[in-house]
C-alpha cells in the first residue's frame, strides 16, 4: 500500500465494505410513544380503526405539542445515533406530529438541530399534511398549510421536501395535488405517502406532480406503477412497517416487471414501525417482500440515495462523492440478510471521518 498523506488506514481484509446506508423515510422527532396502540392491534383492532377513534397520529400530535424543542432534540438525537450504530449515514426526517404552524416549525427546527449535533446527514421533510387536526375542517386546514405553514417553512429554509399522506379518508389525490403543487412553488420537492391503506391514486399523483418518490405502495393500481416507471418516481418500500402492522406485502414482482426503481426505508415512527436498523429492513425486504439480496442492498444504498435526489453525493463508493463508508464484519454480502438481528457495522465513516466503531460513537 502506498503512502496515504494525512490519512488513516483501516484494515478491511476479510470484510465486506459497503456504502453507508441511506434511510430515506423516517419520523424520528416526536413526543411520547404509542405502545398501548400496539397492544390494541395485537388484539385485533386495525390502524384505521385506532386512528378514527382519536388515536394514531393524533395521539402523537398531543404529546409532541406538549414537548419542548429541547426535549424533541434530545430524543431525536438519540434515535439518529442508534441508526448510525447500525451503519446509517444519511437519514431523511419528517415533521407531521404538530398539525399547527408553531409545532410543525418546532419539529423542523428540532430536526435541524439534530442534524447539527450528529455526524449523520439529516435531510428534513415538511409533512404538515400527515393528518387533519381534531375539530378542524379539512378545507380550512389545507388553506392553513398552503397560506401559512409553507411560507414559514420556506422563509426559514427548514425543509428540502414536502410530503403528504395521500389516502381517500385523509387527503385524497385532489387535496394532495393542491398541497404538493403549493410546496413546489416554495421550492420544496414533492414526496408522497401513497396507497398504503386503500388504493387512492397516490402512485398516479406522485408521477404526475414529479415527486421524487412514493412511499408504502401496498395497494397501488397497475396504472399507477406504470406511470411511476415512466416518470422515474422511486418506490420507497417500508417492509418493517408491513411486518409491524401485519399487512399484505407490496407488489414487488409487479414493480420489478414494470421497471419501477425500489428503495427501502425503516419508516421509524412511534405508531407503525419502531425499527431503526437498516440491516433488518434488508431482512424484511427479502423474507416478506421477496426481494433478492442484491435488490435489497441497492434499496438501502444507491436507490435510497435516488429517492432523496442525492445520488450525486451518496449511495455508492466512488471518486467525487462524500466518503460515507461502512466496514462490516460480514464474510459475504449475503450475510446481511442471512444473519437476522446481527449488527454488521464495525467501522462507520461519514464524510471521510471515522464516527463509530463497534456501535459506539467516536467523539
Amino acid at each position: 500500500m502506498g503512502h496515504v498523506p494525512r490519512g488513516k488506514v483501516i484494515d478491511c481484509r476479510g470484510c465486506v465494505v459497503l456504502p453507508g446506508f441511506v434511510d430515506p423515510h423516517t419520523h424520528p422527532v416526536f413526543g411520547g410513544w404509542r405502545h398501548g396502540e400496539f397492544e390494541q392491534r395485537l388484539g385485533g383492532r386495525t390502524y384505521k380503526e385506532i386512528a378514527q377513534a382519536g388515536g394514531g397520529i393524533l395521539s402523537s400530535v398531543r404529546m409532541t405539542r406538549a414537548a419542548s424543542e429541547d426535549e424533541l432534540v434530545g430524543a431525536g438525537r438519540a434515535r439518529v445515533l442508534e441508526m448510525l450504530s447500525w451503519g446509517t449515514t444519511t437519514v431523511e426526517a419528517k415533521s407531521g406530529y404538530g398539525l399547527d404552524t408553531e409545532t410543525e416549525l418546532k419539529m423542523l427546527r428540532a430536526i435541524r438541530r439534530v442534524g447539527e449535533s450528529v455526524p449523520v446527514a439529516v435531510v428534513p421533510t415538511f409533512l404538515g399534511a400527515h393528518s387533519i387536526p381534531k375539530d378542524t375542517a379539512k378545507e380550512r386546514y389545507i388553506d392553513l398549510l398552503i397560506e401559512e405553514m409553507l411560507p414559514r417553512v420556506a422563509e426559514e429554509k427548514l425543509a428540502r421536501f414536502c410530503d403528504v399522506f395521500c389516502e381517500d379518508f385523509i387527503f385524497n389525490a385532489s387535496d394532495s395535488r393542491r398541497i404538493l403543487e403549493a410546496g413546489k412553488r416554495y421550492g420544496l420537492i414533492p414526496k408522497v405517502h401513497a396507497d398504503e391503506i386503500e388504493s387512492s391514486a397516490g402512485a398516479e399523483l406522485a408521477a404526475e406532480v414529479g415527486a421524487v418518490s412514493a412511499a408504502h405502495l401496498l395497494k397501488p393500481s397497475d396504472r399507477g406503477l406504470e406511470v411511476m416507471a415512466e416518470a422515474g418516481t422511486i418506490a420507497e418500500l417500508l417492509p418493517g412497517t408491513c411486518f409491524f402492522l401485519r399487512e399484505q406485502p407490496a407488489p414487488v414482482a409487479k414493480m420489478r416487471e414494470r421497471g419501477v426503481v425500489m428503495a427501502l426505508a425503516t419508516d421509524f415512527n412511534p405508531g407503525s414501525s419502531t425499527l431503526l436498523a437498516q440491516p433488518l429492513t434488508v431482512v424484511f425486504a427479502c423474507v416478506k417482500y421477496g426481494m433478492t439480496v442484491v435488490e435489497a442492498l441497492r434499496g438501502v444504498t444507491v436507490n435510497a440515495a435516488r429517492s432523496l435526489a442525492l445520488l450525486g453525493d451518496i449511495g455508492t463508493i466512488e471518486p467525487g462523492k462524500r466518503a460515507d463508508i461502512l466496514v462490516t464484519d460480514l464474510p459475504d454480502y449475503r450475510h446481511i440478510a442471512y444473519r437476522v438481528g446481527h449488527n454488521p457495522a464495525r467501522v462507520v465513516i461519514c464524510g471521510g471521518e471515522v464516527v463509530s466503531r463497534d456501535g459506539i460513537p467516536v467523539r
